[in-house]
């Protein structure tokens, strides 16, 4: 006796177990129940319609272990019956080989093309009782392109078969069906046999369509595999759906539809926009956060002493602007422990270097008149930006004025 068994003969044994899978018994599934999953949002329906081809053929009737190939296929589209969510799906059934009859070979539509009804299914999956005769599973798969030729929707054909007694007419067929619906069309194949010739057609006919899957029976047998098949043929994973594009998922959004650009919560409900410093710009549009209350600010939230004019190249403070100026003062007092950097700024005309030095004087300048109205002059630090942080375009005599100005930044 050799001690190892041939190669061949362990790649038949393998096959034949995989594609016969064990003892399938009906009344013992109890499938994963995909309706909560199916409700997060997370997932997204990649099929509109689907057909389901059982082969009840004379070779299904041949024994598969302690059950028979036709009645393990049988149970095996009961489960996936049972599996399936509630979705919106038109669908059909068809059998080839005695089917209906004991003898005799059909090729019958026991159920639709109707909008998918689990319990009709159930029913009609009921009346294929038999198995023999003839495998012309070409002819199933062409009139199932006929069923579904003048829809648009995307179609998944799924073949429970041996692929035993064919030629290369199912594979064929298959080819001219996914010719006429193009990357609308999947075929998924699940082999129950032990043939290797059967399972390589199978896999041939899986590869025809856009996409698809060729499994064995043991891989969906069980309700986590059946689970996991039925999410790789009707289901796309997108990870996490956002319908409104609010930044909440769907699953979690109480309040689903919220225009574009509105500010939500952490259930996806509109908020009104929040001023955190209170000085009349949203946070969202506000450049700078923290300022006082009391200060005045301009359009971006930044406390900005307006009207406090320099001439062109001067620093020299103009009479108007010490009006302006006493307003900061009673800022300061409210807020004894504020800290604020003055900042300089200057038009685009004039070099950087001589800008910065410009901008500083006119920033000590402010500091000077603050501190000779009595405001801590530790509390007052200067900073000279030139013309590189302007607050309007240079490119007109107001622009440039604006930029001739001087801000005060709350300091940390």
């Amino acid at each position: 006796m050799r001690k190892y068994l041939p190669l061949g003969a362990v790649a038949l044994l393998l096959l034949f177990t995989l594609g016969c899978g064990g003892m399938l018994a009906r009344d013992a599934f109890q499938p994963v129940d995909l309706n909560p999953e199916w409700g997060t949002g997370r997932w997204v329906k990649k099929v509109d319609q689907f057909a389901v081809i059982l082969d009840s053929s004379m070779s299904m009737a041949g024994d598969c272990r302690a059950q028979g190939k036709f009645d393990r296929a049988h149970a095996l589209v009961g489960r996936l019956n049972q599996t399936i969510p509630e979705m919106e799906l038109t669908s059909e059934l068809r059998t080839f080989g005695a089917g209906t009859r004991r003898f005799g070979t059909r090729n019958l539509l026991v159920y639709g093309p109707k909008p998918y009804s689990s319990d009709e299914f159930a029913a009609a999956l009921d009346t294929i009782r038999w198995a023999g005769g003839e495998s012309p599973l070409d002819k199933a798969i062409e009139d199932a392109c006929a069923d579904f030729a003048s829809s648009e929707g995307r179609t998944a054909v799924i073949i429970f078969s041996d692929g035993e007694l064919m030629d290369d007419a199912p594979k064929n067929a298959a080819r001219k069906m996914a010719a006429q619906f193009g990357d609308r069309l999947c075929f998924h194949t699940v082999f129950v046999g032990n043939s290797y010739n059967g399972k390589i057609l199978m896999d041939e006919i899986a590869a025809e369509g856009n996409c698809g899957s060729s499994v064995n029976a043991a891989d969906i047998a069980s309700p986590e595999g059946m689970a996991d098949f039925v999410r790789s043929v009707f289901f796309d994973d997108s990870g996490i759906m956002d319908s409104d594009g609010d930044g909440v998922p769907d699953h979690l959004d109480q309040c689903p539809g919220t225009p574009k650009g509105v500010r939500v919560d952490s259930k996806g409900c509109p908020i009104e926009p929040r001023d955190s410093d209170g000085d009349g710009v949203i946070d969202d549009k506000d450049e700078c956060p923290g300022t006082p209350k009391g200060a005045r600010v301009d359009e971006r939230g930044c406390w900005v002493v307006e009207n406090v004019f320099f001439d062109t190249d001067k620093s020299k403070i103009k009479p108007q602007g010490f009006k302006v100026l006493d307003e900061v003062v009673p800022v300061l007092e409210q807020n004894p422990d504020l800290k604020v950097e003055v900042q300089g700024h200057a038009d685009i005309r004039g070099t950087e270097e001589y800008n910065r030095k410009l901008s500083l004087r006119r920033a000590n300048a402010v500091r000077a008149y603050l501190v000779k109205k009595g405001v801590d002059a530790e509390r007052l630090t200067v900073v000279g930006y030139g013309f590189s942080k302007p607050a309007a375009p240079n490119d007109t005599k107001e622009g440039m004025a604006k930029n001739r100005r001087v801000e005060f930044m709350p300091l940390p």
